[in-house]
């Protein structure tokens, strides 16, 4: 057998090593991971075809003709196709300008030696500027997120691409691994402040009617209408309009009532019932709406709701996006009949129960970490959008939660230990563990959703489920071989049993939330279990909305 001529090395290019600091140098930990990674990254052998398709790959990314490519095919697909590849490509040239203007002009260094590698694992042209970042890789994490932010499958479905384009930089002999890992920092980053900078514009949808309408009576100037409005709601930051100050302007009749410490709201509604009022108002939070709304089921009255609270989650469904515009539904008589809950929790240990029987619930019930999940989605949301503040929500939550015990009956899901359990009044969006909106006020269900921790790598599993997003978990749930490896779980029912067993000592306390209210069962080992109904009840409250937020007919019959 002939022996073959030994290989001769190819030429090395000039390479531009210039920078302010040089990473290797200035960083000599940084350095020997560098050489030892990479060292490992030279010596194993993926085989010919592999190597040639990595090299094709690294080929194809140059100067952004591979994401150039995919922007032009997602564009094509309609008006998300077409904000993805904006947004994707245009934070690219950003981050293609912040790794390779500045970020090498500060930085540099010397390129990895490829005198180790075989011939056709090298690229055919060599690249000559400073190592120190990686721009293929940053321009690769850049368009990633940036399609991630508008189209959150299409963004997940081409992480293993841009993967691949980064690791054949290191497999290519192309860079170090500090020059990759910080182009995907550099390309990741420059797309969220781009989406921190620049909101999408999403197309907003249609906005559809809260529910069916109902005979509300027409308060010209507010006489008959008692109002209550706490000061206090809002989180102390100022409102666009003040409630009472709207009220006297707008409804001079009317009786106004400021919620001051020491106020037994339910007792101020009952008192005004009593003395003949026509309609029971309200401006405050969600808790204070649905202390409200309970109030106008027992005495049978619609209820005027001014949005006055932080977040006006049940307002805003509703249509009421404004104060000015719930008084004008007051004035013009206009009215739809909406969907509550009522929320009943029996045993001993629960601080924070009235034990006054069934409370009214107008937006969600939950138990374990939604509460969490919210609150931190709800922090960065405005600064990165839903699908970016929602990953990063649950990475923060879940690393530290712990799992709760409970029974459920009425839901298809066996009773175990859970990470969070979430029911909504009415139908939820996203379909998701921590859904965002609903869309009508009158679907008749209870939307449940649940994260089981019993299953392997439950966290895990389900964080990268929160990641996939709505239309990611769509498609799993219409696959027969994942849908039975996903952890978060949906279904819709009109009742919820829930029991929890006796705690052990040790065991945390468990936190009942709803309409931003909370009960927390204690200690209740010695005592029994903790039960808990939720109920949906369909029409069971009249509530002033504006003209074309209600149906035309009227159902029957109401549950009070």
């Amino acid at each position: 057998m002939a022996s073959q001529a030994p290989r001769r090395p190819l030429p090395r290019p000039a390479l531009r090593v210039t920078g302010l600091v040089k990473p290797h140098e200035a960083f000599p930990a940084v350095a020997r991971a560098d050489r030892s990674i990479n060292g490992r990254t030279n010596r194993r052998r993926l085989g010919p075809r592999a190597d040639a398709a990595l090299a094709g790959l690294s080929t194809v990314a140059d100067h952004g003709v591979l994401w150039g490519g995919l922007a032009l095919a997602a564009a094509v697909t309609g008006p998300r196709g077409r904000r993805a590849a904006v947004r994707g490509y245009g934070s690219l040239l950003a981050a293609s300008a912040v790794a390779n203007l500045v970020g090498k002009t500060l930085f540099g260094g010397e390129r990895p030696s490829p005198e180790s590698l075989p011939a056709w694992r090298r690229l055919a042209h060599p690249p000559t500027s400073p190592s120190f970042p990686s721009g293929h890789s940053a321009s690769a994490a850049a368009f990633v997120t940036g399609v991630a932010v508008e189209w959150p499958v299409l963004g997940v479905a081409l992480v293993p691409l841009a993967t691949a384009v980064a690791y054949s930089r290191l497999h290519t002999g192309s860079h170090w691994f500090s020059d990759v890992a910080a182009g995907v920092a550099v390309g990741t980053t420059v797309a969220l402040v781009g989406r921190a900078v620049a909101p999408g514009s999403h197309r907003r949808r249609a906005a559809a009617p809260a529910g069916p309408a109902a005979d509300v009576p027409a308060l010209p100037d507010g006489a008959g209408l008692f109002v209550v409005v706490n000061p206090a709601a809002g989180s102390g930051r100022a409102l666009a309009e003040d409630p009472a100050a709207a009220v006297r302007d707008g409804l001079p009749a009317a009786e106004l009532h400021l919620l001051s410490d020491g106020d037994d709201l339910r007792a101020l509604y009952d008192d005004a019932a009593a003395r003949g009022a026509r309609a029971l108002g309200v401006s405050g939070g969600d808790g204070t709406v649905s202390t409200a709304a309970a109030a106008a089921r027992a005495h049978d009255l619609p209820l005027v709701v001014l949005p006055g609270g932080t977040l006006n989650h049940f307002a805003r469904t509703a249509g009421l996006g404004s104060i000015t515009a719930s008084l004008a539904a007051v004035r013009e008589g206009t009215g739809a009949v909406v969907d509550v809950a009522d929320l009943e929790v029996t045993g001993p240990g629960v601080d924070g129960d009235p034990g006054g029987g069934a409370r009214t619930v107008l937006n969600t019930f939950s138990v374990g970490v939604y509460p969490e999940l919210v609150t931190e989605r709800e922090r960065y949301e405005h600064r990165l959008g839903k699908w970016p503040a929602a990953v990063l929500a649950a990475a923060r939550v879940l690393a530290s939660a712990r799992p709760v015990r409970l029974d459920i009956d009425g839901h298809e899901v066996r009773s175990g230990d859970y990470w969070s359990l979430f029911a909504g009044v009415n139908r939820y969006y996203p379909q998701s563990l921590a859904p965002v909106e609903r869309r009508r006020l009158d679907d008749g269900v209870l939307d449940v959703r649940t994260a089981r921790a019993e299953r392997r790598a439950s966290r895990l599993r389900t964080f990268l489920e929160v990641a996939a997003g709505d239309t990611g978990t769509r498609l799993a749930r219409r696959v027969p071989g994942v849908r039975r490896h996903l952890v978060v779980g949906a279904t819709a029912v009109e009742r919820l049993d829930l029991r929890f067993p006796a705690r052990e000592p040790g065991d945390p306390h468990v936190v009942l939330a709803h309409d931003g209210e909370v009960l927390t069962v204690g200690d209740h080992a010695a005592s029994g279990a903790v039960r808990v109904r939720l109920t949906v009840r369909r029409a069971a409250l009249r509530l002033y909305v504006p003209a074309g937020e209600a149906l035309a007919e009227d159902p029957a019959p109401r549950n009070r």
